[in-house]
């Protein structure tokens, strides 16, 4: 009709990815997530450390090795070369003293602990089908993916390795076994470079 005006509804906005993130580890996990800093504002969600689970971040041949002391649903993330495992809340406090009790404290080892006050980039949640393995190709380019993602319904605690399960009849993991491994590789690999560097010597 000529001098009438027909409201043309604004194209809908897709659903932002991190909000779809934000809703999955919220909603169906029931762990604390904060958004990217300002000052780096394409860094994407970061999950709160400390409060339902530490963090150990290992070389991922080093965390490979460590898989098997964990249980089968005990989260473990995956960024680049690195490899985050989820332990029990406290276990960045306890990890020096247990690295000196295991005789690994004199040495330096490429294996540190996320805890209370911490933070750990936000893997996107899993997906089936070609959304997920869009996932494993994110893997690639740096972006965090979950290898054993989180379960939704499931109290997470129950499945991390703890320092309480030296020595108990609980279902949880050891944390003693778990470090010892993931330490030995460590220092494997440190002495593995060691030896590939080309000598200086004349």
């Amino acid at each position: 009709m000529v001098g009438s005006r027909r409201t043309i509804p604004l194209p809908r906005r897709p659903l932002d990815s991190g909000d779809h993130a934000r809703r999955w580890y919220e909603n169906e996990l029931g762990w604390a997530t904060l958004p990217a800093p300002a000052a780096d504002p394409g860094s994407g969600l970061r999950l709160r450390v400390g409060d339902r689970f530490d963090v150990l971040d290992v070389p991922a041949e080093a965390g490979r090795a460590g898989l098997r002391h964990l249980a089968p649903s005990s989260p473990v993330a995956v960024r680049g070369d690195r490899m985050r495992l989820l332990v029990a809340a406290g276990s960045a406090e306890e990890l020096p003293g247990l690295l000196d009790w295991l005789e690994w404290g004199a040495l330096t080892l490429d294996l540190t602990a996320t805890g209370e006050g911490g933070v750990m980039d936000a893997p996107l949640p899993p997906e089936s089908g070609p959304a997920g393995l869009r996932g494993h190709r994110g893997a690639l380019q740096g972006a965090a993916v979950w290898l054993r993602p989180p379960e939704p319904g499931c109290e997470v605690e129950a499945s991390l390795p703890t320092l309480s399960a030296v020595g108990g009849v609980g279902g949880a993991p050891d944390l003693v076994r778990l470090v010892d491994t993931v330490a030995t590789q460590c220092h494997r690999l440190r002495l593995r470079r060691a030896c590939a560097r080309p000598s200086t010597l004349p």
